[in-house]
């Protein structure tokens, strides 16, 4: 087994609630290893998570940057991530089945693939659900990302849930469903609504764009605040910020265009 990182850096330094994600399999408060060259010639293992690359990270509620550690499968998560690599919408394998940043996810939902291959038979897989703004990523992509189908299949051909033939996919977990039931267990009647909404807001966003091309980031920041504006409309002002992490009147960013254009 070996030990799998997740790590934090604010993802864009403005007031922005988003944190940026990462997975290592050395610890950086130790080990230190300056860029990805250093890392390969150390052995080790950094998944970029559609990120830059970060030698260490930090926030306000995470000092070190460490989010959280799990021991894991090593072959499983390079199977189901490619490491090492920076992804683009060119080079995808290091994209899990994030096809398109901010379209089927974003860092939250990659760490998270990586992270599948930390569960057993009687333990969940680890997730970056400490991470700033991982409500907000959780309710409109999903613990894994919009393309179920895909990830499913990926799950399957890596080996990481082994299945007879006649055997049927579960259900993958829902780390959103959890949060808000937990949050909101006093009114589960709000809970049983902000669910109904969710329920349409991953529907929506997992049909493909009109138009042809990838969209702009533009488009999809301001598609998502609209998405989070809907659940304020549900929860009212103070149970969303107690879902969510932030006022409803806080912006919210998920990709840059110079994230989105990466060749």
């Amino acid at each position: 087994m070996t030990t799998f990182y997740a790590w934090v850096n604010p993802a864009f330094f403005n007031g922005n609630p988003l944190d940026h994600t990462w997975i290592t399999t050395y610890d950086n408060r130790s080990q230190t290893l300056p860029t990805i060259d250093s890392v390969i010639a150390a052995g080790q293992n950094y998944w970029y998570c559609w990120g830059d690359f970060h030698a260490t990270g930090s926030t306000d509620d995470h000092p070190t940057g460490l989010l959280a550690t799990a021991d894991g499968d090593l072959a499983i998560a390079q199977c189901l991530v490619k490491v090492n690599e920076l992804g683009s919408l060119t080079n995808t394998p290091p994209n899990g089945t994030i096809q398109v940043y901010g379209v089927n996810g974003v860092c939250h939902q990659i760490a998270n693939q990586v992270l599948y291959a930390t569960k057993t038979a009687d333990k969940a897989p680890l997730t970056v659900k400490g991470a700033g703004g991982y409500a907000a990523s959780t309710f409109i992509y999903g613990t894994y990302g919009t393309r179920t189908t895909a990830w499913k299949a990926k799950i399957k051909a890596c080996g990481a849930l082994p299945l007879a033939e006649d055997e049927a996919m579960p259900d993958l977990p829902d780390d959103f469903a959890e949060h808000s039931r937990l949050v909101l267990a006093d009114q589960p009647e709000k809970h049983e609504k902000l669910m109904e909404l969710r329920e349409s807001v991953l529907a929506f966003v997992a049909q493909e764009l009109p138009g042809s091309g990838t969209p702009t980031a533009a488009f999809i920041n301001a598609r998502n605040q609209f998405l989070l504006e809907m659940a304020a409309e549900v929860l009212g002002a103070e149970d969303f910020e107690k879902v969510f992490g932030f006022p409803p009147q806080t912006r919210i960013d998920f990709v840059s265009e110079t994230q989105l254009r990466r060749e």
